[in-house]
C-alpha cells in the first residue's frame, strides 16, 4: 500500500495493525467517491497544535485571549482552564465522572464570554489578529473533497463562529463543508447574549447531540468514513451515521506522545505523532479519489 500511498512511510506514522488498515483503505477505494464522507474535529486536528515551539490557539483560546476580553475576564477563563483541563485529560477518571464536569466548564466559560458583550463585527478582526493556523496541506485537503463532492462534516466543541471565520479567511469554506459546534447568539445590535444549544464539549461528540439533525440522514448512502480527531472524545463522532460499512480512524497525537501512544494506538487505526501536516490524510484521499 505504501507504493500507492507513499505518505504512510513518514516517520510520524504509527499503525498497530497494518494489514487491517490496508484492507480498510482498499475498501474505501473500491466503494468509490459516491460512498465517502469525512468527519473531522477542528481544534488541533484541522488546525495546528504548534508552530516554532509555541502552542497555536484553539477557537476558544482565540476569543479568551483577544482584546475584546477584559483582564478580569481573561484571568477567570484561565482559572477555569487550569482547574478543568487536568480533569479532561486525566486517564484515571471515567467518562461518567468527566461528563458533568465538562458541561460545568463549558457553561461557565460561555457565561463569562457573554458578560464581555462581544460584538459580532469584531470576530473577523480577532481571528485575523490571532495566531490560528490550519495544518500544512489544508488547501489540498479542502480542495480535493470539494472537487469530488465529498461531504466534510466538522464536529467541534470549540466556538463555531470563530472556527468558521478561520476557514473563511483561509478561503476554503466550500459548499460541501458542514459545521456543528457551539454558536453564539447575538441581539439586534450585534452583541453576544448567549450561546445556542445544544452544548458540545469534548466528551459528547456523538449522536446524542446530533439526534434529529437531517445531515446524516441525507447522507445515508455515504457508508465509507474517514474520521479525523486528536482526542479520545473524537472517536464517537461517527456514531450518528446510520450505516457504516468502512471507517478509517486517523488520530493526531500532538502532545505527551510517549505517555499516550498506547492508548491512541488501541483506539485509532493510524496515529500521527507530532505531525503538523495533513500529508498522510491527503495521500490516502488521493489514492481513494483517483480513478
Amino acid at each position: 500500500l505504501c507504493l500507492q500511498v507513499p505518505e504512510l512511510e513518514k516517520a510520524t506514522v504509527r499503525i498497530r495493525q497494518p494489514e487491517r488498515v490496508q484492507g480498510i483503505i482498499r475498501s474505501l477505494r473500491e466503494q468509490g467517491v459516491a460512498k465517502l464522507q469525512v468527519i473531522s474535529d477542528f481544534d488541533m486536528t484541522l488546525s495546528r497544535f504548534g508552530c516554532n515551539g509555541r502552542r497555536c490557539p484553539t477557537s476558544h483560546n482565540i476569543l479568551d485571549t483577544s482584546r475584546v476580553i477584559s483582564e478580569d475576564g481573561k484571568k477567570k477563563l484561565k482559572d477555569l482552564l487550569h482547574y478543568y483541563y487536568p480533569i479532561e485529560i486525566d486517564p484515571n477518571r471515567t467518562l461518567e465522572e468527566k461528563q458533568p464536569l465538562m458541561v460545568e466548564w463549558w457553561t461557565k466559560a460561555h457565561e463569562l464570554l457573554v458578560q464581555q458583550k462581544i460584538h459580532k463585527g469584531d470576530i473577523a478582526q480577532i481571528v485575523r489578529e490571532s495566531e490560528a493556523m490550519l495544518r500544512y496541506g489544508h488547501r489540498d485537503f479542502f480542495d480535493q473533497l470539494h472537487k469530488n463532492n465529498v461531504p466534510l462534516f466538522i464536529f467541534s466543541a470549540g466556538v463555531g463562529d470563530v472556527l468558521e471565520e478561520i476557514i473563511r479567511q483561509a478561503k476554503v469554506f466550500y459548499s460541501n463543508v458542514n459545521v456543528v459546534s457551539n454558536y453564539m447568539d447575538f441581539n439586534d445590535d450585534g452583541v453576544l447574549t448567549h450561546f445556542k444549544g445544544p452544548l458540545i464539549h469534548t466528551y459528547n461528540k456523538n449522536n446524542t447531540v446530533l439526534q434529529g439533525t437531517e445531515y446524516f440522514q441525507q447522507l445515508s448512502t455515504r457508508t465509507s468514513i474517514i474520521l479525523l480527531g486528536d482526542s479520545m472524545g473524537d472517536l464517537t463522532m461517527a456514531d450518528g451515521v446510520p450505516s457504516v460499512k468502512n471507517i478509517l480512524k486517523i488520530g493526531f497525537l500532538n502532545d505527551k506522545v510517549e505517555e499516550r501512544r498506547g492508548k491512541y494506538l488501541d483506539s485509532y487505526d493510524i496515529v500521527l505523532e507530532s505531525d503538523e501536516t495533513l500529508d498522510v490524510v491527503n495521500g490516502i484521499l488521493r489514492y481513494i479519489l483517483t480513478e
